[in-house]
């Protein structure tokens, strides 16, 4: 008597100052389109990949704060591979550290060949466009990897918004996602463990009330529109080299990051710069909820969407932490995935 076949996905899983990364190695599903962005807009809708998605990322498998990607073809020759990121729920149009996760990865894994000293790099194609990934090894191991954003820049300033906890004030900033930022004294929070509660309650309320106001719409590709992560940050001691920050950044539906994030970081660059506090050869030191580190620095100013904007490079590391087998047993009733947050 034949058994329906169990759904076998193969992952390899890195952390990134903290933050998770699984990347699917084997068993993604099929995503035709011209472009990644094109690929993430067919993710949305195919169950196939939603069902790994939800296979992968929630429990019992995965957690409400899970990150992992599946690898796609790039949107062209000028590239080395392309990512769709997904999270517990959907799709992303960026992710700094998992191109930190990536970078490390293709050279790891050899699908990228790099000398045992020196830089190697590694161009991806991401939703909202192509980054670079310049991959740092030492005595043939990965030490560092930093990444080359897309354009960041000011989208909107001191924007008001009604919370629970009073109204607030926020600059809202686009790093390959729109953030909304502010000091987390603000609301009267703490970027600290013990608030994280009430920082993801106080960050969805801003994300919500700025997309219901159409506040984020982007001027290039609507598709990329809305409000991805809220940032609450407290300034410490600057140091020689210019700001240091402690930050934490909840994105999509009250996920609470654990690096530094990414395109975050960028995006509190360009605020940064627009205030003057942080221009060409300096370096703002971005620290996270759990004590980890990113080093960004805007490395040119340029226009973007006819507006000031500025390319950021964002260093960091990231570790292999496990190769995994998932199975999907036909008969599991819960094996395709809940979540309780």
């Amino acid at each position: 008597m034949s058994r329906p076949m169990a759904l076998e996905v193969h992952t390899t899983d890195y952390h990134t100052a903290g933050e998770p990364f699984r990347i699917v190695t084997r068993g993604a599903p099929a995503l035709p389109g011209g472009s990644v962005a094109d690929r993430r807009v067919r993710a949305m809708g195919s169950e196939a990949a939603e069902q790994i998605r939800r296979m992968l990322c929630h429990e019992p498998r995965g957690h409400a704060d899970m990150y992992g990607g599946f690898v796609v073809e790039p949107d062209d020759a000028g590239a080395d591979l392309g990512v769709l990121f997904w999270h517990k729920d959907g799709y992303s149009s960026a992710c700094g550290h998992g191109t930190i996760a990536l970078g490390a990865w293709a050279v790891e894994s050899g699908r990228i060949p790099a000398a045992p000293e020196g830089v190697t790099e590694v161009r991806v194609d991401v939703p909202s466009g192509r980054v670079l990934a310049r991959v740092r090894c030492e005595a043939g191991r990965v030490a560092d990897v930093t990444f080359r954003n897309v354009p960041a820049w000011v989208h909107a300033r001191d924007v008001e918004v009604a919370t629970r906890r009073g109204p607030v004030r926020v600059d809202l900033a686009w790093g390959g996602a729109f953030y909304a930022c502010l000091p987390a004294a603000e609301a009267g929070l703490r970027v600290a463990p013990g608030d994280h509660a009430a920082l993801i309650a106080t960050g969805r309320e801003i994300r919500d009330a700025l997309d219901a106001a159409g506040r984020a719409v982007h001027p290039g590709d609507p598709r990329l529109s809305g409000v991805y992560g809220t940032i609450f940050f407290e300034d410490l001691e600057e140091d020689a080299e210019g700001p240091h920050q402690r930050n934490v950044t909840v994105f999509a539906d009250g996920e609470l990051d654990r690096s530094p994030c990414g395109s975050g970081s960028s995006a509190r660059a360009a605020v940064l710069a627009a205030d003057g506090r942080l221009g060409p050869g300096g370096r703002l030191r971005h620290d996270s909820i759990v004590g980890t580190t990113f080093l960004v620095r805007v490395v040119a100013s340029v226009t973007e969407h006819r507006r000031p904007a500025v390319v950021t490079e964002v260093q960091g590391t990231a570790y292999r932490t496990g190769e995994h087998r998932f199975v999907l047993d036909p008969r599991d009733p819960v094996g395709p995935g809940f979540v309780l947050r």
